[in-house]
């Protein structure tokens, strides 16, 4: 029996692929700010701009947004499936309707995959922070600020292994230096220690779970217990790295730049590539750009 479309199939593996898009769990949200965009690329010149509140005494001091700067352009990102017309009148979607689901999989991730290539390659020269140098560097230094560093080293037995109390000490020292950095007119970045979310590899998940999460570290009252969550990225190789984010920000570590929102359109018997090569196209298709944004809000540590 042929199948016959009448325009019904391809509204079905819409709707399944924004179901799935949907419930799958993605974490970009909390670890990004944000931002409409309207245009093909966006400037911000507000990071680490605003001024301290102070006494009105002659009246207002208004204070202008400081030269540090930097645009981010929107990037368009795909993704399509090949489906030869005898495969789908045979399969009577099955198989293809499986497909659509981890297309819509990917797709939902692929901001979570950004992030982790961020929080990669931010030691690398020219993935730079609007101060002008790399995101994770020893040599931040903004206005007032002084010099400040958001990487850390911490010794432990086995780097690629760390024990629960080494996790542990690696979090105290995370949290401390998070703590101590000031914005580029010398005020404090960050007056407590909530929304943190340290992002490890899967080769660390349980450890930094129960180094966090347990009652009893050692032989000692745990602390550090519910001060941060633990995501894990299986983007992330090097398993003896990991990251600090503090996510309750107004400005977060990472910005969304969010240009046309993700579409699933579908090419069937009634397209070209139907009629002429019986080849049917389901495909997605977005606009946005994910980005640097706070590297005071972003601790790297690496145990060695």
């Amino acid at each position: 029996m042929a199948v016959i479309n009448t325009g019904l199939v391809a509204k079905g593996l819409r709707s399944e692929f924004f179901n799935r898009f949907e419930a799958t769990t993605t974490y970009y949200q909390d670890l990004a700010t944000r931002v409409a965009s309207t245009t093909d690329s966006e400037t911000y010149r507000w990071l680490g701009t605003v001024p301290q509140v102070r006494e009105w005494g002659e009246g207002r001091l208004a204070q202008g947004l400081r030269s540090e700067s930097y645009s981010i352009e929107n990037l368009k990102y795909e993704a399509t499936l090949e489906v030869d017309r005898d495969e789908f009148s045979d399969d009577q979607t099955g198989q293809i309707r499986l497909r659509v689901g981890e297309l819509a999989e990917r797709a939902a991730t692929h901001k979570d995959y950004l992030i982790s290539q961020l929080l990669i390659d931010g030691e690398t020269a020219g993935n730079n922070s609007y101060d002008g140098v790399s995101f994770f560097n020893a040599s931040h230094q903004s206005g007032d600020s002084g010099t400040q560093s958001n990487v850390l080293t911490y010794d432990v037995a086995t780097p690629e292994a760390p024990t629960v109390e080494e996790f542990k000490e690696g979090m105290k020292a995370a949290v401390g230096k998070m703590l101590a950095y000031r914005d580029d007119q010398g005020t404090p970045m960050m007056v407590s220690a909530s929304g943190l979310v340290a992002v490890v590899p899967t080769t660390m998940l349980f450890t930094a779970a129960e180094a966090i999460n347990a009652t009893i570290v050692g032989n000692d009252s745990n602390i550090l217990q519910g001060i941060a969550r633990v995501v894990s990225m299986p983007w992330l190789a090097d398993a003896s790295k990991w990251y600090l984010l503090k996510t309750d920000g107004v400005v977060r570590p990472f910005i969304f730049q969010d240009r046309e929102p993700i579409e699933f359109n579908a090419l069937t018997d009634d397209s070209d590539e139907g009629f002429r090569r019986e080849k049917y196209l389901f495909g997605v298709r977005a606009r946005y750009r994910m980005a640097y944004g706070y590297w005071q809000y972003a601790v790297r540590t690496d145990f060695v």
